[in-house]
């Protein structure tokens, strides 16, 4: 029997060694933390790539990811704009936590086109219509005479337009200029432009990211019904002095970045200067007597005063000033020429406290003041006719954020807004045929209080739930106009004391967004949003000058408020590592404010009497294509839209195309918008951006009449043609020469041709009275003559010099 009892032990033996065999690997759990070497600070939103199972993610806002694989060997890749990768190989035999140190990459020689913050960020994300630009992007973007610019940056992509080659801003998903809310570090821009609007005021090196909401805007952000586009800066994370410059035609740049006391206090300080009188008569031979000059400067101090608590302060100044010879009457003012002065200098105190790994508090003071001026030298006299306006802000937030689980997080938080607006002030000097005018100042606040969820129910589904309130107060002294039954005539005003409430709104505001996870490489996105805003800018041309109006809402301007609906589909090809996203859209807006037929609100002592409130509908399909790495990398971009406004005014007079509707000034029905770079090997990279769509809306006379013998335009509708469709080719040749490696003196020279084949796009026109025959082959008989104007008719070629050291 013993035999047998050994023969069935060695087969009980061998049957269990087998089944043991085919039992599946233990499974373990790996995490991944990633700060930054130089500060110890988590990085979240780095770019964590694991093989061979091809598997990763992002880190979290702790700088954290975990993911439970089968044993084994593994090779982790950590990388982040702007940082060196980081590579680990684990044997992973139990749960294990990596740290992974992230160091500032000297020379960057593989950049990326348009990139959010992470790689998936359209299939996991349950924010909407969120577009990002990184600094070394828009390095690479050819602009007009060679000088990298944000808004022109934005205008490359999907829904996001301006009003031609010179306009004071962007138009986003058809709305106004206005309807944007533009923050640097937090701080509001008014203006956010230099050169005619051929250039943003953000000093350039000073840039960390750009970020644009058009959708699902998240709750934190109020006063604005179209969209947000937050700049933010740079902070010096640095142990030694490092320097940044450019020279170039347009301007030249220069930043430094330097620790104050080690370990503790860092500064970033950076400046741009451009002087350009002498390249406008290349523009235009209409600019021959044409000046211009323009100042930024950033200064960012960084204060870690702890383990747990940071404190940084940005200023930020911006100067303009342009003399044009060829507007030289305004409000029966009589001058040489017209002389426009912009500065802006704005502030922004922020500390941030850290309680944990999961919780932070971060509480912020800002301060913005916008002066515009313009000054009319009299025509022979020394007396100077000056007219000036104001915008004085001043906030002061606070915002708490925890990571529940890895599936659960919210904010919540509160900001009170204080608004102090000049609106108009003309000083005669010596004149004695000038009245002196000073328009009634406004004050306002705008109390709001607001919280922000993101849930990821499963791996289907994921929401971001945002609700804001806001409680708006116009306050005296203020003087209120009471007009009539009818609304057409001021039959009183009433006054309010200082302090004294004369107008409150009060309104709620929900955000919703949603994703559906479809499979690992597409998704369909949910959004919807309400939106309130208080302050508005009224003015009669597509590059605001400094006449425009800001106002804030009062009993008779009401706010302005919007609804946003936007559906998308999103996919990334695993194959082509192509993203391709599809979203349509849908917006309805009260009580937008424009000017009234033939009124002229300069110096309006009541702008009720210059303005109408109407409706407004956008909508639109938006297709993008891009490819974000490798040598050859770029974008495609087609958008369908439409922006249209519609009047309801009882009075006749005042009804704008007899209260139907008509198109905005910024109704773009076709979009196309390409760029492509050619990274040929580590010192040249050529790049190419193509630009086509429908001229936008101008008006045209519906006839003409005769008036003391001379003939007058008569205009019954607005906006009822179209300027001629505009495009433009641009190309730029980027080339590094430096060859040794940790080399601390590093530059590069960028050659840019801008409208390549020299095409005319106009930007205006206007009509003209003829005398005799002139032009009789092209206007017939005619009594008026239509002519364009238009800033460019050849290329505009530029080099620059760009540079670093530390």
């Amino acid at each position: 029997m013993k035999p047998v009892h050994h023969i069935t032990g060695l087969l009980l033996c061998l049957s269990c060694f087998m089944g043991l065999g085919q039992t599946e690997p233990q499974e373990h759990e790996l995490t991944v933390k990633v700060i930054n070497d130089a500060t110890g600070f988590q990085m979240n939103d780095a770019d964590i790539f694991i093989e061979p199972c091809s598997c990763g993610g992002i880190s979290d806002v702790n700088g954290q990811f975990s993911i439970k694989l089968p044993e084994g060997a593994y090779k982790v890749t950590v990388s982040f704009i702007g940082y060196t990768n980081n590579i680990q190989n684990i044997v992973l035999n139990r749960n294990t936590s990596v740290l992974v140190r992230m160091i500032v990459e000297e020379e960057k020689l593989s950049e990326v086109i348009v990139r959010a913050k992470k790689a998936n960020d359209h299939l996991l994300s349950p924010e909407m219509g969120v577009l990002r630009l990184e600094p070394q992007t828009l390095k690479k973007i050819p602009t007009a005479a060679g000088e990298f610019d944000i808004l022109r940056g934005m205008t490359l992509l999907a829904g996001v337009n301006n009003a031609g080659d010179i306009s004071n801003g962007l138009s986003v998903r058809g709305g106004s200029l206005d309807q944007n809310l533009v923050l640097y570090d937090e701080a509001p821009v008014f203006n956010p432009t230099h050169l005619f609007g051929l250039f943003s005021v953000f000093t350039p090196d000073m840039l960390s990211s750009v970020d644009l909401y058009r959708a699902n805007i998240p709750a934190r952000y109020g006063g604005r019904i179209t969209s947000v586009l937050d700049v933010k800066t740079q902070n010096p994370y640095v142990d030694k002095l490092k320097l940044n410059g450019g020279i170039g035609l347009v301007s030249s740049r220069f930043s430094l970045q330097t620790p104050l006391i080690k370990d503790k206090l860092s500064m970033a300080i950076g400046g741009r200067a451009g002087f350009t009188d002498f390249l406008l008569p290349l523009f235009s031979e209409r600019l021959d007597n044409t000046k211009a000059r323009f100042y930024d400067a950033t200064l960012k101090l960084l204060y870690l005063a702890g383990p747990k608590d940071q404190i940084a302060f940005t200023g930020f100044y911006s100067k303009d000033f342009y003399q044009l010879d060829f507007i030289s009457q305004v409000e029966n003012i009589s001058a040489e020429n017209n002389q426009f002065d912009f500065r802006t200098l704005n502030g922004t105190l922020k500390w941030l406290h850290t309680f944990d790994d999961t919780s932070m508090l971060k509480t912020a003071l800002v301060s913005s003041d916008y002066l515009p001026k313009i000054i009319f030298p009299e025509i022979d006299s020394s007396n100077e006719i000056l007219y000036d306006s104001r915008i004085r802000y001043l906030s002061l937030s606070s915002e708490f954020s925890k990571e529940v689980n890895d599936r659960f997080d919210y904010y919540l938080g509160f900001q009170g807004n204080r608004y102090d607006i000049d609106p108009g002030n003309l000083n005669p000097g010596q004149s004695t045929s000038i009245r002196s005018v000073n328009l009634n100042r406004e004050t306002s606040y705008v109390l709001s209080t607001f919280l922000n969820t993101n849930w990821s129910a499963n791996t289907f589904l994921s929401l971001s739930l945002g609700l804001r309130h806001n409680s708006y107060l116009l306050v005296g002294p203020f003087e209120q106009p009471v007009f009539n039954d009818l609304g057409a005539d001021i039959e009183d005003t009433r006054f309010f004391e200082k302090g004294e409430v004369a107008t409150s709104y009060h309104d709620l505001e929900p955000r919703l967004g949603a994703v559906l996870n479809i499979n690992d490489q597409s998704t369909v996105k949910l959004s919807y949003a309400r939106l309130n805003q208080y302050l508005q800018n009224v003015f009669n041309a597509t590059t605001p000058l400094p006449t425009s109006r800001w106002k804030t809402a009062d009993e008779n301007i009401k706010p302005q408020r919007g609804n946003s609906y936007s559906i998308g589909f999103y996919h990334l090809s695993e194959k082509s590592k192509i993203e391709m996203g599809l979203e349509a859209y849908y917006r309805r807006t009260q009580n937008n404010l424009t000017f009234r037929p033939g009124a002229d609100f300069f110096l309006e002592e009541f702008l009720q009497n210059s303005v109408v409130q109407g409706e407004g509908r956008n909508y639109g399909v938006e297709l993008s294509f891009r490819k974000p790495n490798g040598k050859v990398n770029g974008w495609l971009n087609y958008t369908w839209s439409r922006s249209a406004l519609r009047t309801n005014d009882q009075i006749p007079a005042n009804r704008i195309n007899n209260n139907q509707w008509f198109n905005s000034d910024f109704d773009r029905p076709h979009v196309l918008n390409a760029t492509i770079n050619f990274e040929g090997d580590a010192f040249n990279t050529w790049s190419l951006n193509f630009t086509g769509q429908s001229g936008r809306p101008f008006t045209i006379p519906n006839g003409v009449v005769e008036f003391e013998n001379i003939d007058v335009p008569l205009f019954l509708e607005r906006n009822n043609a179209r300027l001629p469709l505009y495009h433009r080719l641009d190309f730029s040749w980027k080339v590094r020469y430096s060859k040794k490696a940790n080399k601390r003196w590093v530059g590069d020279w960028t050659f840019t041709i801008y409208n390549v084949y020299g095409r005319r796009n106009p930007i205006n026109a206007f009509f003209d009275q003829r005398t005799g025959i002139e032009n009789a082959d092209i206007f017939g008989s005619s009594p008026l003559g239509s002519y364009e104007i238009a800033l460019l008719n050849s290329p505009l070629f530029a080099l620059t010099y760009n540079f670093t050291f530390q």
